[in-house]
């Protein structure tokens, strides 16, 4: 018979004790107190082999976040599947930016771009109840996932299917938002670590991962109203680049802003 500290000191030998405790939580559906406080507790067969099976996936590579199907960001849970990328602390920069730019209580119109599992527009649309939101995504996999994190959080917002800019002809907004794909189609970090199993799309753009910012970039003042502003999340090594590109489409007051580890991550200006 195989507790629950027994099982979780087994697993510590090929995952670090909080993925471990994860995979084992998600197992049982129980939190971390509980295992903590349950260690003597026996595991069901059934309930074993799933652990182990998880375990083995995850030292294979898979991400965790699949593995269990949902990721925190902005203090929510969000599903998440191998058809959208996995939310990112850093990300959460894009989103506190947004709403300091416009304001948690304007009523302005927002677009995010390449939504993927919507947490970006969603958490928008949660801290800025009386703004409108749209957000896009060119594949429908990662719109159905999107649709779900919608439903969960009962967030009001509309989600379309649309590479970039395409369905929204005529359409303006307050606020654009996007966080991209951004790495290079050669990086040998996409064959590496969690990448392997994230869709590329939302990963990489051409040879120097900077294709779909240039078209969101070029494309972004006719659909923004007057004043109305353009952040974008982007590659450590991408500032001075993305500068040059937004200065080139006639946007003015451009800020480029640090996360936490101090790398210039998101890069915005206003359309006059």
């Amino acid at each position: 018979m195989t507790t629950v500290g027994a099982a979780l000191a087994a697993a510590r030998t090929k995952l670090p004790a909080s993925e471990a405790r994860r995979l084992l939580g998600h197992v049982l559906a129980r939190p971390t107190a509980w295992l903590i406080a349950h260690d003597d507790e026996i595991l069901g067969e059934d309930a074993l082999l799933a652990f182990a099976s998880l375990v083995a996936r995850r030292a294979g590579g898979e991400p965790a976040a699949y593995l269990v199907g949902r990721r925190e960001f902005f203090g929510r849970e969000f599903e998440v599947s191998p058809a959208v990328l996995i939310p990112r602390p850093e990300t959460e920069l894009l989103v506190e930016l947004g709403i300091a730019k416009v304001g948690a209580d304007s009523a302005a119109t927002i677009l995010d771009l390449g939504t993927g599992s919507g947490c970006i527009a969603i958490t928008l649309a949660l801290e800025m109840p009386l703004a409108r939101v749209t957000a896009v995504d060119a594949s429908e996999p990662a719109l159905r996932v999107a649709r779900d994190n919608a439903e969960k959080h009962v967030a009001s917002l509309r989600l379309l299917q649309s590479d970039w800019f395409g369905a929204l002809s005529g359409e303006r907004f307050d606020l654009i938002v996007a966080n991209p794909p951004y790495i290079a189609d050669a990086d040998p970090h996409l064959a590496a670590g969690d990448l392997r199993h994230e869709p590329q799309s939302a990963l990489s753009s051409g040879a120097d991962g900077l294709e779909a910012i240039r078209r969101i970039v070029a494309d972004a003042p006719e659909h923004l109203n007057a004043g109305g502003q353009l952040l974008l999340e982007h590659g450590y090594d991408q500032a001075a680049t993305v500068r040059e590109l937004l200065e080139a489409a006639g946007l003015f007051g451009i800020e480029q802003h640090r996360d936490l580890a101090g790398i210039a991550r998101v890069s915005g200006g206003r359309i006059r």
